[in-house]
């Protein structure tokens, strides 16, 4: 089967997606994004930590239905998973958001309280086992979590975000860390049981995406990024 060939535009948006992630306190030397290019096919980000991607650092393209290229680190198996089985994801994130991780430790998960937990209603789900995921079974298991959630926590190893653009997934990590924040905050304070959304329609309607949602929070994570200036969308 013939690889496609990504853009430059397209190899730009996954890098700059990379920095965000780590500026924004998400991934340290640890994480991968990538971006669907066609139904069998994606863009995963240099295996780097995120936050040193140059412009120099080209991606690689992984096919959706075979095994890892050369190279490609063990747990985008995660990432293939979800593209075989989500036809409506287009972009995602993987990473290590600091409140979750505790939250995680605790075998917990951040539930709907405030604006930016209500995309995850009711709460988010978490995979059980706290080996990395580097087999295929583990890499189904993750996705089975998922099911068909904006994220999923991975027991005590951070979180993936799924969205139908890899923008989108970016800002629900940056809302996935800031529900976590609010989170142990509330539990901190000894309100774990107050319920803020009392219906699934309550927070279906908080969590829209009108509005700018998601361009005004991209233009906020990458701002002053070195390839903005010059990114083309794809």
């Amino acid at each position: 089967m013939t690889m496609p060939t990504p853009t430059p535009a397209q190899e730009q948006l996954v890098r700059i997606t990379g920095r965000a992630l780590a500026r924004a306190g998400l991934a340290t030397a640890y994480g991968h994004c990538s971006l669907r290019l066609d139904a069998e096919h994606f863009l995963v980000c240099a295996p780097r930590p995120m936050g040193l991607l140059t412009p120099q650092d080209a991606g690689t393209v992984v096919s959706v239905n075979a095994p890892l290229p050369e190279g490609v680190l063990g747990e985008v198996r995660i990432h293939q998973q979800v593209y075989q089985r989500r036809a409506d994801v287009n972009g995602i994130c993987r990473f290590f958001p600091p409140h979750v991780m505790a939250l995680a430790a605790m075998k917990l998960t951040p539930s709907a309280r405030h604006g930016f937990s209500s995309y995850f209603y009711p709460q988010v789900p978490r995979w059980e086992h706290t080996a990395l995921v580097r087999n295929e079974a583990a890499a189904e298991g993750v996705v089975d979590t998922l099911g068909n959630a904006p994220a999923v926590v991975v027991s005590v190893n951070g979180a993936v975000t799924v969205a139908d653009s890899i923008q989108k997934a970016l800002v629900l990590a940056w809302f996935l860390e800031d529900a976590g924040r609010v989170e142990n905050a509330v539990r901190a304070a000894g309100h774990a049981d107050t319920q803020v959304f009392n219906t699934q329609q309550e927070a279906q309607e908080r969590a829209t995406w009108n509005g700018g949602i998601v361009e005004r929070m991209w233009d906020y994570l990458t701002h002053n990024d070195p390839e903005i200036s010059s990114h083309v969308k794809p």
